[in-house]
């Protein structure tokens, strides 16, 4: 019987047929998809013909079909619906897959054919594109290692596979951490709990085996509890455990797998010729230097650490006279923070949230995917990996365009976070395919799913995210989507939460869910009156991290990450009652994989770029501005990687943008 992953999908679109797939199906597949791949490879790598662009990088391009697919399946389940036998896999997939890429980038004779093509691309007549993704390919074997021999070349192949291992390690470990605590609540440790919260509580308490409310580590559980919570003991011992992640001791430490990684990776950039693993990574970003790194961080980090100085000694202010003297501490910002926002801006989350109703979130950034580029979305009837996934067909003028498929809810066998990724992506070589976009979030459920401001602006950004990818028109996968540089990547996603902000998309969308009315225009005015507010906090928050993750790769790796984090705080005079968004030891974004490692700056050089193309539509008078839309998707939505970024962004804007709208758009010019 043919395994049905690697078996022809006669399904609507090719969607993977999740149903027929066990987890056994898995090892064996990925077995079979290695052995075709490695012969792919070295049919082209052994090939005695002339160089020509379809026999080496065309070729390569079509290569690994079926263990695309594989992959595509694996990590989406991995990631999403979690048990143990899928970690147990997952833990020995990744030094496997490690070996069998180390395998192609190492293999001499496929690096020197490229190497041929690359010397003689001048009389191909290659086409822009071709061009681009031949230096694309060579760029990458280089980096990879391809031009190391001997004891070098070995040690690169046992680098990249003990990161694949440690990456997979840290990964489980937090998950271990998230899944395994919660607090339980009785009925008198709801004080000040608003009912939506409590209904959050109950249903964590069923999925946990409780009986009665708690809660757990799940991001959409736990931040409203610590604005609401009036327990000061239970804010500090959920925001401890919480705080605690990946550094409670024991097997699902992950302090000593960060230490591990980042010397690894010096090490790795050293084999390379590099002096640290920051100009290695930063090498093929926008922002190619450490240094234009810690400029942008820096220039915005003053005004927004006097921004949250300030702010601090408000809310310290607020809790004396609650009569609880001391210093404001980190369980405490949270549930201040809120009260203040009450008393200045009248605006209380337990009055937002009804207005946010999942669904009809779901609905407004359809809708505004509509007006900007025509797309319609009609629901598919397909199965899917878990219950509360659900699909849609995207098409443009009767034309299909892509299948999106949402899975909203938190859950324990998920990780945390949010996330957007490809199950197909888009291209037409060696035949055209469309893709399958999926967007991953960890919404609190409920009946019906109602959404923080945050949580909105969330899935606005990770349908920015899919949107990139659904829109896609190049030629070639490996510059399909969003596989451009990581501090672009995030322009588009942050881009689209723009849109969440329009007060005609919050009229039409924000709906309450038991009347259906309308948001009253005062609510809504307050609404947008506080899209900054608190944004000192917020602001420090995240570039405490990004400096942290870019000092720990600038120099000679810490012996000890924890200690050099304490110091970089100190440095840049963290303020005491905040800390980093994602502590070392729970930093999914530089330490599960390399994909954010010196890299989590992105976001804010993304946001540079968001805060100023969202400006090009206030100029233009309006938020749909149908030339604009198109400007914005021929050249950065569609056009995926097939040119340099910032050539990209100029051909949109016509200039590349500076910080100013950035603090502009984050209320932190003076």
């Amino acid at each position: 019987m043919t395994n049905p992953l690697l078996a022809d999908w006669a399904t609507p679109f090719q969607i993977a047929p999740f149903s027929q797939i066990s987890d056994s199906d898995f090892a064996p597949a990925l077995e079979d998809a290695l052995a075709a791949h490695d012969a792919e490879i070295a049919a082209i790598a052994q090939d005695v013909s002339p160089v020509c662009f379809d026999s080496v990088i065309g070729a390569l391009e079509a290569a690994g079909g079926a263990l695309e697919k594989v992959l595509s399946v694996f990590f989406t389940v991995a990631g999403a619906d979690s048990t143990p036998a899928r970690e147990a896999l997952q833990r020995a997939f990744s030094p496997k897959l490690a070996a069998h890429f180390s395998r192609i980038t190492a293999n001499k004779a496929l690096f020197a054919r490229i190497e041929t093509l690359w010397a003689e691309q001048d009389r191909l007549d290659l086409t822009d594109e071709q061009a681009r993704v031949l230096m694309l390919t060579r760029r990458s074997f280089l980096r990879a290692g391809a031009a190391l021999c001997g004891a070098q070349d070995t040690r690169m192949a046992e680098i990249k596979s003990r990161l694949a291992a440690l990456g997979t390690s840290f990964t489980q470990n937090l998950l271990a951490d998230e899944r395994s605590w919660f607090m339980a609540l009785g009925e008198d440790d709801l004080d000040g709990l608003p009912q939506f919260v409590i209904d959050t509580a109950r249903a964590a308490g069923v999925e946990a085996g409780a009986d009665g409310p708690v809660v757990t580590l799940s991001r959409s559980l736990i931040v409203p509890f610590l604005q609401f919570s009036a327990r000061r003991d239970l804010r500090q011992k959920a925001f401890e455990a919480w705080a605690a992640r990946g550094a409670n001791g024991g097997a699902t430490d992950n302090r000593a797998i960060c230490a591990e990684i980042l010397a690894l990776r010096q090490e790795r950039a050293a084999l390379l010729g590099y002096g640290s693993f920051a100009e290695y990574k930063l090498e093929t970003e926008m922002a190619k230097t450490p240094a234009a790194v810690r400029a942008l961080l820096m220039e915005v980090w003053a005004p927004a650490k006097d921004r949250a100085i300030a702010d601090a000694a408000v809310l310290r202010n607020m809790m004396h006279a609650d009569g609880i003297n001391g210093d404001l501490a980190a369980w405490d910002w949270r549930y201040y923070a809120a009260k203040r926002r009450v008393a200045e801006h009248d605006l209380d989350e337990a009055d937002v949230k009804p207005y946010f109703q999942l669904e009809r979130m779901i609905e407004a950034s359809f809708a505004c995917a509509n007006r900007l580029f025509g797309l319609e979305f009609a629901p598919l009837d397909v199965p899917l990996y878990h219950p509360d996934c659900r699909a849609w067909e995207v098409t443009r003028a009767g034309r299909h365009i892509a299948v999106f498929i949402g899975d909203y809810f938190a859950r324990g066998s998920k990780r945390s976070g949010a996330w957007c990724s490809a199950m197909r992506a888009q291209a037409k070589y060696p035949e055209a395919q469309t893709p399958v976009v999926i967007n991953v979030c960890n919404f609190a459920k409920g009946t019906p799913a109602l959404l923080s401001y945050d949580d909105a602006r969330t899935l606005f950004h990770e349908f920015g995210h899919a949107l990139h990818q659904m829109l896609s028109d190049v030629t070639y996968e490996s510059i399909s989507g969003t596989s451009v540089a990581r501090d672009f990547v995030e322009l588009p996603s942050q881009l689209y939460e723009h849109w969440l902000e329009v007060p005609r998309v919050l009229a039409e969308f924000a709906t309450h869910y038991e009347t259906g009315e309308a948001m009253p225009e005062a609510l809504l005015e307050k609404v947008l009156g506080a899209a900054t507010f608190d944004m000192g906090f917020q602001t420090v928050e995240y570039l405490a991290s990004a400096l942290v993750d870019l000092d720990f790769h600038i120099g000679a790796a810490p012996a000890d990450p924890m200690a050099r984090q304490a110091e970089v705080l100190r440095e840049i005079g963290m303020p005491e009652a905040i800390v980093m968004r994602h502590a070392t030891p729970q930093f999914a974004h530089v330490f599960a994989g390399d994909g954010y490692a010196c890299g989590y700056y992105s976001y804010m050089w993304s946001e540079v770029m968001d805060a100023d193309a969202f400006e090009a539509f206030e100029e233009a008078g309006d938020p749909f501005d149908a030339p604009l839309a198109a400007s914005l998707e021929r050249h950065i939505l569609s056009a995926g990687g097939s040119r340099d970024a910032a050539e990209l962004y100029g051909a949109f804007r016509g200039r590349m943008p500076g910080a100013q709208a950035l603090l502009k758009g984050r209320g932190l010019l003076a």
